[in-house]
């Protein structure tokens, strides 16, 4: 019984290490754990344009990450990455007492990050299989709120511009076999926007916020 468990693993060893590298035409769908992490610094709040010594900060999310690959040869490869949309909790932070809201939260802004990639997969012989990638980022703000108690303040109208910038990544395919394999990659992503908000009916808050977050994903991949 050892020896037959023994062979099989061997068996499995040498199945890996010569799995097959891609191909051109070769589809890759994959899905799993996504996180986006924000920039940690914080977004000065201006008050009729008069910084008012107030600042945003952003936490992080996780989510359902889908990505899609193309192929145009062994090395050279198409990615578009998409996502369930993501929920980011903003916080205030009030040191001098303007609004008695110091750590409070004030928000909850909800986006969707699509980027599409070129990828060039270094050739290794063996299961492994790490890339490099650039790509272009679009996301839209949707579903911008303030809390309850900020409202109370008269805060009103939260908006978000939508962001385009560039986005690098590195990451890599352990291949189990010749259809399946897990990916496991970290990005950089240039996200910028323009908050603005009504404070007591005027048209007078704006933050300018720099999400730059970091992007990492754990998936499953499966290719056609």
């Amino acid at each position: 019984m050892k020896k037959s468990l023994l062979a099989l693993a061997l068996l499995s060893v040498i199945s890996i290490s010569n799995a097959a590298d891609y191909k051109a035409g070769d589809i890759v769908v994959r899905g799993g754990i996504t996180n986006v992490n924000p920039d940690s610094s914080k977004s000065e709040i201006m008050l009729g344009g008069t910084d008012s010594t107030m600042s945003l900060s952003v936490d992080d999310n996780s989510q359902l990450g889908l990505n899609f690959v193309y192929f145009y040869d062994q090395n050279w490869a198409i990615e578009v990455l998409a996502a369930s949309p993501f929920t980011h909790d903003v916080t205030i932070h009030d040191p001098n007492a303007v609004l008695n809201v110091d750590g409070a939260k004030l928000a909850e802004v909800t986006h969707l990050p699509p980027t599409v990639s070129a990828i060039y997969y270094f050739q290794t012989s063996t299961s492994f299989k790490p890339y490099v990638g650039l790509g272009l980022n679009y996301t839209v703000f949707f579903d911008e709120g303030f809390e309850q108690a900020p409202k109370s303040l008269g805060l009103s109208n939260l908006e978000l511009d939508s962001s385009l910038g560039l986005a690098a990544q590195i990451g890599a395919d352990f291949q189990l076999n010749d259809q399946w394999h897990i990916n496991a990659s970290v990005r950089y992503i240039d996200i910028d926007s323009e908050a603005t908000f009504d404070v007591g009916g005027s048209s007078i808050g704006k933050a300018d916020i720099n999400v730059d977050p970091t992007v990492v994903s754990i998936l499953i991949g499966y290719k056609f």
